[in-house]
């Protein structure tokens, strides 16, 4: 965690350092101010037109070009706004140049705390430790598998809310032979990331085969809030599949497992289901179907022209074929 505190650190001091700087150059600009304020001849030079204006104002009046009435309301007019130049020009008296120095430190404190405070709400410091500790174990030659289990269980206490956390502990929890505490951990998963499929799929999967692969009311329950959530969920599927196998129902055991394996991601256990999909074909009686032994995902389609077309097209036309999700939802499959 020193690197990431350094790496904070470093990032806040350009930030301290804008609320220093302006302190830097306090002293020069009260100077210059200083310095301006004594040499202003913005009075002088009012003055100056004030008294230009009325040897004017009087010419015209002895002229004739005015009237007594005419020179003394114009004469009230200059002097208002010789006035209120003067009043707008009055200024305050200076501050000193380290006025205000003591707020500076508050406010550097204030900003250093609420950016570790904020880090510490809305960050991922919780999420480096367990990086930090999978580092740790990984790199000490005695590391084992309980040496990380233990060290996640005592994270669990520090980070009871970090989803992270029971995502580490429930795989553990299920390799090392601990079912109950797996299915607390991934219990306590959804709890904070919600009921969504994927995480139901595993709970009524691992529930599945706690209950020595029976369908308990627990576990149909599961499956059928994970289905009605996300029908071609593949974890679901699987476990229905191994279900109907169980019970002799191949056709119902190669149906849930062929939907699987066109939702499934991983290579591997879609080889698994294959595997299954074959065995259950020979034992109905049918020889296993090309496209269940072949390694890739596929479909077999028939197509044929609209005889509308047909003496519009050649024989060597090029046909494109593109499949789509039957909700119209998804980019097309191929």
């Amino acid at each position: 965690m020193t690197p990431l505190w350094i790496a904070i650190a470093l990032l806040l001091l350009p930030a301290l350092w804008l609320l220093i700087a302006p302190m830097r150059g306090a002293r020069v600009l009260r100077d210059q101010l200083d310095h301006f304020e004594a040499n202003d001849t913005s009075a002088e030079q009012n003055v100056a037109i004030f008294q230009r204006r009325m040897a004017s104002l009087e010419a015209a009046r002895e002229r004739g070009d005015i009237d007594d009435a005419r020179f003394n309301e114009d004469r009230l007019e200059l002097e208002r706004s010789l006035l209120e130049d003067t009043a707008t020009q009055a200024k305050r008296p200076l501050k000193a140049a380290s006025a205000g120095r003591l707020v500076v430190p508050l406010v550097m404190v204030a900003v250093v705390g609420a950016s570790t405070f904020w880090y510490q709400q809305n960050g991922a410091e919780g999420d480096l430790t367990l990086y930090a500790i999978q580092e740790e174990i990984r790199n000490d030659p005695e590391g084992s598998l309980m040496m990380f289990l233990e060290r996640m269980e005592a994270e669990a206490e520090r980070q009871p809310n970090n989803p992270n956390v029971w995502s580490s502990l429930f795989p553990l929890y299920r390799d090392t032979g601990q079912p109950d505490k797996a299915v607390d951990a991934l219990e306590r998963l959804i709890a904070i990331e919600g009921r969504i499929p994927p995480l139901l799929a595993q709970l009524a999967q691992l529930r599945f085969f706690m209950a020595e692969r029976e369908l308990t009311p627990e576990v149909q329950a599961l499956v059928d809030e994970t289905l009605e959530l996300d029908p071609r969920q593949p974890t679901v599927l699987g476990l229905l599949g191994i279900h109907a196998f169980d019970n002799g129902d191949y056709e119902t055991a190669v149906d849930r497992w062929r939907r699987a394996v066109a939702n499934i991601s991983d290579p591997e256990t879609a080889a698994s289901l294959r595997d299954g999909i074959r065995v259950a074909q020979e034992r109905m009686g049918v020889a296993p179907e090309p496209s269940a032994a072949a390694q890739g995902q596929g479909v077999r389609v028939s197509v044929s022209l609209d005889e509308a077309l047909a003496d519009r097209v050649s024989d060597d036309a090029t046909v494109f074929i593109t499949a789509r999700d039957i909700d119209g939802e998804l980019p097309p499959l191929a």
